[in-house]
């Protein structure tokens, strides 16, 4: 299994935390999204995924799961309605080919999966694996009622370009009691409160966070999108990181505390995360925090 411990990075001023975007994403591609390898590997594994597989990656970011499957042998496709990380996984999938590679280009396309160049990829030839790794809690922004019904749509959108008997993979967090990680992304969802927020920032909109995940919310997720279950799995995805400064960078690169820090204040988001992560800081320095994912497979 992949180590989830990181290198160690050089600290930067925290005023840039907050103002660097692409910092923020170098920092997702660099310390956090290799958190979820296990569950990437464990699903293409149940799949048999590789040469023959045509797989569409919803929500691929920096492009680390879809870099896997091409390494197995799948011709790849993602979309991302971030343009950030999108350009990550173009330098990422662009610099793994090889000329004597047989494999088809990666495409990755600034979008959802009814974007144009995804239909035309699905109508070259279909695609037999759509994966949807984003966990249900990042999927969007709005109500978590907006949420769902968003990613239905574009479950049903992407699920249409799949073959007959194709596989559409949906996954979210596991029990929050097998999450350690939980008690610290509840920090984000507690602060984005707008209770919590001080007076002039009340008016702050709700925007998505973490929220706790259900034990039907993938079957209930897939029922609206027209999917049905054949299949499921839970996988360790314990969350690793080199010291404290790298596990507060990557828990913010996921997005998932931008709302608490618009209805509070940066620094105190980081203030209380870094609390929240002290129990799980090591002799050595080292933050770690056993997690479960959960993943279903259905077919259209």
């Amino acid at each position: 299994m992949t180590s989830t411990l990181v290198r160690r990075h050089r600290p930067r001023p925290s005023s840039s935390w907050t103002t660097d975007a692409h910092a923020r994403t170098r920092d997702w591609a660099e310390i956090q999204e290799r958190m979820l390898v296990p569950l990437y590997e464990a699903v293409y594994e149940r799949l048999d995924v590789g040469a023959g597989t045509r797989l569409l990656g919803l929500g691929c970011g920096s492009g680390l799961a879809l870099l896997i499957a091409a390494a197995r042998g799948a011709a790849v496709c993602g979309v991302d309605t971030d343009e950030r990380r999108l350009d990550l996984a173009r330098e990422r999938l662009t610099a793994a080919d090889t000329p004597d590679d047989p494999a088809r280009p990666a495409r990755l396309v600034l979008g959802g999966p009814e974007s144009p160049c995804v239909r035309e990829a699905a109508t070259d030839a279909a695609f037999t694996v759509v994966t949807a790794f984003e966990p249900l809690s990042a999927l969007g922004a709005g109500s978590p009622g907006a949420m769902v019904s968003d990613a239905a749509s574009a479950l049903a959108a992407a699920a249409a370009g799949t073959e007959r008997g194709g596989a559409v993979v949906l996954a979210g967090w596991g029990p929050p009691e097998r999450c350690a990680t939980s008690g610290v992304l509840r920090v984000g969802a507690r602060l984005a409160d707008p209770v919590c927020a001080p007076d002039h920032r009340r008016e702050v909109p709700p925007a998505a966070g973490w929220r706790l995940c259900g034990r039907d919310d993938l079957e209930e997720l897939a029922a609206r999108a027209g999917l049905r279950p054949d299949g499921s799995g839970r996988v360790a995805c314990p969350f690793g990181y080199a010291d404290m400064d790298s596990a507060v960078r990557g828990l913010l690169s996921t997005g998932l505390f931008d709302a608490a820090e618009r209805a509070t204040d940066p620094i105190q988001v980081r203030k209380e995360i870094t609390e929240a992560l002290h129990p799980h800081q090591r002799a050595d320095g080292t933050v770690w925090m056993p997690n479960v994912f959960r993943y279903l497979i259905c077919r259209a």
